[in-house]
């Protein structure tokens, strides 16, 4: 292959990978997991490759949880903030198999969580999620959440696909 057509086919490649993309704004999202108000932590979520996305949030001011969580000094609870990221990961796992859809995939573990910065109300998480392995039904994912370029948290956690019954 001459040089001409090595770059012509490397642009044909960048040209499929932006095709590829997928954004989902909040109806879709709620159409890939059962989260629902007001424990659903994603605006959007963009599925950049198979093994990859990323995804938004801005942490409403009036969320309920700012309340009790250090009153006059408001803080986003780190529990709201591991969440997020699972849910973005969730979302992610349901695109790379549309047979997810009709399960659940549910928190297994959570490793190296590291909160560096704290959230306020009415910043917004930028996330990035990342699939490095998958054994089986359980996939390991490596997640960083950031605000406005400055990471607030990063951890691996491990999902698997459940089963969603209603009791």
């Amino acid at each position: 292959m001459r040089a001409g057509e090595e770059e012509e086919e490397e642009e044909k490649s960048r040209a499929g990978a932006r095709r590829s993309r997928l954004t989902l704004e909040r109806a879709a999202i709620e159409g890939c997991i059962p989260h629902r108000e007001p424990f659903l932590f994603l605006d959007r979520v963009e599925i950049e490759t198979e093994d990859a996305a990323s995804a938004t949030w801005h942490v409403p001011p009036e969320a309920d949880f700012f309340r009790g969580h250090f009153p006059g000094n408001p803080v986003t609870p780190g529990v709201i903030l591991c969440e997020h990221t699972f849910q973005a990961g969730a979302v992610l796992l349901v695109g790379r198999d549309p047979s997810a859809e009709r399960g659940l995939m549910l928190l297994a573990r959570i490793e190296k969580a590291k909160f560096k910065r704290m959230v306020r109300p009415g910043e917004t998480l930028e996330t990035r999620v990342r699939l490095v392995d998958a054994v089986g039904p359980a996939s390991y994912l490596d997640c960083e959440a950031s605000v406005g370029g400055e990471l607030a948290l990063e951890l691996r956690c491990v999902l698997t696909k459940g089963r969603w019954s209603k009791a």
